[in-house]
């Protein structure tokens, strides 16, 4: 863009210059051009003088001319005399010619100058431009390069600690001097490396309890499978079968628990339907109705209208299984356990209360806790019951609220969600 702006603007100028040199013929024309009417030849009078041309014509006839222009006319006439700039090429030289008529329309005045002339100035003014620009483009692009190259050197030092970092190392990564830029990326992987930390411990954390609560019942029918066969009597052998059975029955509860927390865990997300929770809620309550019976408890269901929940029927059975459960084996014999499903405002509530002994405020909290128990508590069970039930609320979205009975005085659990279309 500079050289062709420059080059324009040196056109201009030297356009100009001719149209003046011109202009100076055309007055002085008279006093140049001998009365004879031969031609007459200007002395060149300066060591340049060759690469500018001019040419005087008189009714056809040359009048006057500088040395180094030809005889006939710089800009032919085969279609008549046209005022104005041209480039010609004579002699395989390229000119710059301005013609334009004398003082009278019999006059024609031609200036003409050497385009190679043209090129000489504008690499004359740009060499200064240019030469600079030379050197200073290697030395700008070494200095760019140093630049970028210091500039990313944390990168390279954060690149080979990470790559010289143990599998099970997950410290966090410090660096001394990085730049202000870097510091939320390492940030970022010091807290990737934070929660990476906590899963794994909390997987740990989570094998070692199973395997503690599966070496129970293990053990439990271990003991009663060796009573079983040293017993004679068959009233007590076949005590200690049944007792067997019932350690079964335990062991398998626990694992169908801790796969279904294994696949909650692992954030699987599971297909999701519209689901009319009112009937549900009442199939669960009808299966575990002969649990109630056994225990002489009266077990009560109550619903509104119907409203479908998003989310998985296998996974919301799961959930009201749990809570239903729980009330029954928690609360004495001869105790109410109420069920319930209701819509308020656009949400379906799970209502689960009983007039169990309830919960203290600390235990209440706790209840979400991997294999936590409530203390003293006479039943068997694994402690998985109400991690499961928090994390299939959570992949749905629901709310859970524990507190106390205002009628039945036991535990009220309260799970709430938005409601779906209303089912017909």
């Amino acid at each position: 863009m500079t050289w062709f702006d420059a080059r324009h603007e040196l056109d201009e100028l030297l356009d100009s210059h001719l149209a003046q040199a011109a202009a100076l013929l055309v007055v002085q024309q008279a006093h140049e051009i001998d009365g004879d009417g031969e031609g007459v030849d200007a002395p060149s009078l300066h060591r340049y003088a060759p690469k500018v041309t001019f040419q005087v014509f008189h009714e056809g006839r040359l009048a006057l001319r500088s040395a180094n222009a030809p005889a006939v006319p710089l800009v032919e006439r085969d279609k008549g005399f046209k005022t104005g700039f041209a480039t010609v090429q004579i002699g395989g030289v390229t000119w710059r010619v301005f013609a334009t008529h004398g003082g009278e329309r019999d006059v024609q005045v031609y200036v003409g100058e050497q385009a190679s002339s043209r090129a000489s100035i504008l690499w004359a003014v740009l060499r200064s431009t240019l030469w600079p620009i030379g050197l200073a483009l290697p030395l700008l692009a070494i200095a760019v390069w140093w630049a970028v190259y210091q500039g990313v050197a944390p990168m390279r030092r954060l690149g080979r600690a990470l790559a010289e970092r143990p599998a099970q190392a997950l410290h966090p990564v410090k660096l001394e001097g990085i730049a202000s830029e870097m510091v939320p990326m390492v940030n970022a992987l010091n807290g990737l490396f934070e929660r990476i930390g906590t899963l794994l411990e909390s997987e740990r954390r989570f094998t070692a309890d199973a395997a503690h609560e599966l070496r129970t019942p293990i053990a439990a029918i271990r003991v009663q499978a060796q009573v079983a066969l040293g017993e004679a009597d068959d009233a007590l052998r076949r005590g200690a079968l049944q007792r067997t059975l019932d350690g079964c029955d335990r062991a398998t509860r626990l694992v169908e628990q801790l796969l279904t927390l294994s696949r909650l865990e692992a954030n699987a997300t599971p297909s999701m339907a519209e689901v009319d929770l009112r009937a549900l809620v009442q199939q669960v309550v009808a299966e575990l109705a002969p649990k109630a019976i056994g225990k002489n408890q009266s077990l009560e269901f109550e619903a509104t209208e119907s409203c479908n929940l998003p989310g998985s029927e296998a996974l919301l059975a799961v959930l009201a299984r749990n809570l239903v459960n729980n009330a029954l084996r928690y609360s004495p014999q001869f105790a109410r356990v109420r069920v319930g499903v209701q819509q308020h405002s656009g949400r379906v509530v799970l209502i689960v209360e009983d007039s169990g002994p309830g919960l203290a405020e600390a235990d209440a909290r706790r209840l979400g806790e991997r294999f936590f128990r409530v203390p003293g508590s006479s039943e068997s069970g694994s402690g998985l019951g109400w991690s499961i039930v928090r994390r299939i609320a959570a992949v749905h979205q629901l709310e859970i609220e524990v507190d106390q009975s205002a009628e039945l005085g036991g535990l009220a659990v309260r799970v709430s969600g938005r409601c779906g279309h209303q089912a017909v």
